[in-house]
């Protein structure tokens, strides 16, 4: 899942101005005071969503929205991330792993009102894996016997698809071989089912970019529905008295706020108008290690930030090339000096201890074999190199890092690059449509496997925007996805990302660590290495009187 960090426009202050003057709000009372006494989460979301859609977005800020807005066969426990029933109750495991059969809770709804069956499911699996639609989490599917040969239109009927509606409440799928963390894969937003007349009302099955995820026509199946959307302002989930287990929803409202700027998010914090920040400026975390500890989260995080780089252009198209930009990298520095948060330089790019795995690949040389591999590539010291350009999408600590690269190449290398900031929703239309030369990136981890790092980078994949390709990258990923042996697998992403690491397509740069402010009143809230919180558990109470709304300097 890509990781998108803030923008900083003008939209985050008058949004700081906006919620400081919140109608109704008493002199007296802040907004995390009147949201705790009310019910309503207030929190900070990284960046205004692209859309609301389950099957179209790629982002960390959707997902967010999207885990409250809608609900998969399965769910995970807060903290442990286990798996949990969701909108199946049960589920039986046949044929030796190879065969699942999920029934639902009887008295599943969608937020309308109408009765959820197995259908709508079956409904969304075809939907995200028709050629039409260009999901690029279509892959995710993949598992299930049929699915790829329909996606890539080598069969044209669904029935050839092992999604198999028993009855309204019963649903089975078979996969193309057991796969033993299949469930996990169901907590993704990929899985999500959608209300399919709502679809059809707007355009069809096969159509983005419509109106059905506006409030006025949303239906979803989740612990909350959409009440409002303010684009660049705020979006507004509210309890939905439909949803099956809405009894043990605590929260009446989450309010998400897509504030702009990390200074301007922490201050809203520290005046009492946000419950929980969507990260922490890295010259404030020394101050809440002081005085605040309690309420700062520094936690693991299963991501990469990494360089992106379009192999479609000469000389970006020469691996000697590309090696020798990444070992001129100095990563150390950059943690150390910029990120500041204890993150750990990446040397190769699945996280360790991935549901296991650990890389044995590792980007290794130095910079006098750079300017060597520059100079057998044509361009001894970077003369004749032309001059490209970093993209970024818009954030401070972005700027920084991607001016600390250009100053490292220029010196190392005698290579000059220029850099390029662009809002997040523009940066994404960029790097799809592969108008870019090097790219700043960042993917989390979906699920707790190395199979959700290593299968960005497969030919085609509806995530690969480096336009790199390799045959007998692709058979080790085929492997690893068709083997039940637990050792052929690691072995398959071993000999994977020793390719990946030879010829960098991607530079991997460091590993995250989550970074947020949570308020004393905020309950049931559990760090996890995917920092992800199942609002349906979270609770507000008043902290203790001694405790202060406000976090005075």
């Amino acid at each position: 899942m890509q990781k998108q960090q803030l923008q900083y426009t003008r939209i985050g202050i008058f949004l700081f101005a906006l919620i400081l003057i919140s109608p109704g709000c008493r002199k007296s009372e802040s907004v995390v005071e009147m949201g705790t006494r009310q019910g309503i989460l207030h929190i900070g979301n990284l960046s205004e969503p692209r859309e609301l859609d389950p099957h179209v977005t790629t982002g960390v800020a959707e997902q967010n929205i999207l885990s409250a807005l809608f609900e998969g066969l399965v769910t995970e426990k807060p903290g442990t991330l286990e798996i949990a029933p969701g909108t199946a109750q049960k589920w039986d495991i046949l044929d030796d792993g190879a065969r699942y059969r999920f029934h639902l809770q009887p008295n599943a709804r969608w937020s309308n009102g109408d009765p959820l069956t197995a259908a709508h499911f079956a409904y969304a699996f075809e939907r995200i894996l028709s050629p039409a639609f260009g999901a690029p989490y279509a892959y995710m599917l993949y598992v299930i016997e049929g699915a790829e040969n329909f996606h890539r239109e080598e069969t044209s009927d669904f029935a050839d698809v092992g999604v198999n509606v028993i009855d309204d409440h019963t649903l089975e799928i078979t996969l193309h071989t057991p796969i033993p963390h299949f469930l996990t894969k169901l907590t993704h937003m990929a899985w999500f089912p959608v209300h399919p007349d709502t679809i059809e009302q707007h355009g069809g099955m096969t159509a983005i970019g419509t109106s059905w995820t506006r409030p006025a026509h949303f239906v979803g199946n989740g612990p909350f529905a959409l009440q409002e959307w303010h684009p660049n302002r705020q979006i507004t989930v509210s309890r939905n008295h439909h949803y099956w287990d809405h009894e043990n929803v605590r929260l009446n409202a989450i309010v998400f706020y897509p504030i702009s700027d990390h200074a301007i998010e922490e201050r809203a914090f520290r005046a009492g108008q946000l419950h929980i920040t969507g990260t922490v400026p890295v010259e404030r975390i020394p101050y809440y290690q002081r005085n605040h500890p309690d309420i700062l989260y520094l936690e693991p995080y299963l991501g990469t930030y990494y360089y992106l780089l379009n192999t479609r252009r000469p000389p970006l198209d020469n691996p000697k090339v590309r090696r020798a930009l990444a070992l001129t990298i100095d990563r150390e520095r950059i943690t150390r000096v910029i990120t500041r948060a204890d993150e750990s330089p990446a040397l190769h790019f699945t996280p360790p201890n991935t549901g296991g795995y650990h890389a044995e690949a590792r980007l290794t040389g130095d910079s006098e074999q750079a300017q060597q591999l520059l100079a057998e590539a044509g361009f001894p010291e970077g003369e004749g190199f032309p001059v490209f350009t970093i993209l970024y999408n818009t954030a401070d600590t972005h700027a920084r890092i991607a001016e600390a690269i250009q100053q490292m190449w220029q010196q190392k290398l005698g290579i000059k690059v220029e850099l390029n900031n662009m809002d997040w929703k523009v940066y994404l239309d960029q790097t799809q449509s592969g108008n870019y030369d090097i790219a700043r990136a960042g993917w989390i981890g979906d699920y707790l496997d190395p199979e959700t790092f290593l299968n960005l980078w497969v030919t085609d994949g509806g995530n690969n925007r480096s336009g790199w390709s390799n045959e007998q990258y692709d058979e080790y990923i085929r492997t690893a996805a068709t083997s039940t042996d637990p050792e052929t697998r690691f072995h398959a992403f071993q000999q994977a990302e020793k390719i990946l690491m030879q010829e960098v397509p991607i530079i991997p740069i460091y590993f995250y660590r989550s970074k947020s402010l949570v308020h004393p009143d905020v309950g049931g809230y559990y760090p996890n290495v995917l920092d992800r919180h199942c609002w349906k558990h979270l609770y507000l109470t008043p902290s203790r009187e001694e405790e202060t709304s406000r976090i005075e300097e």
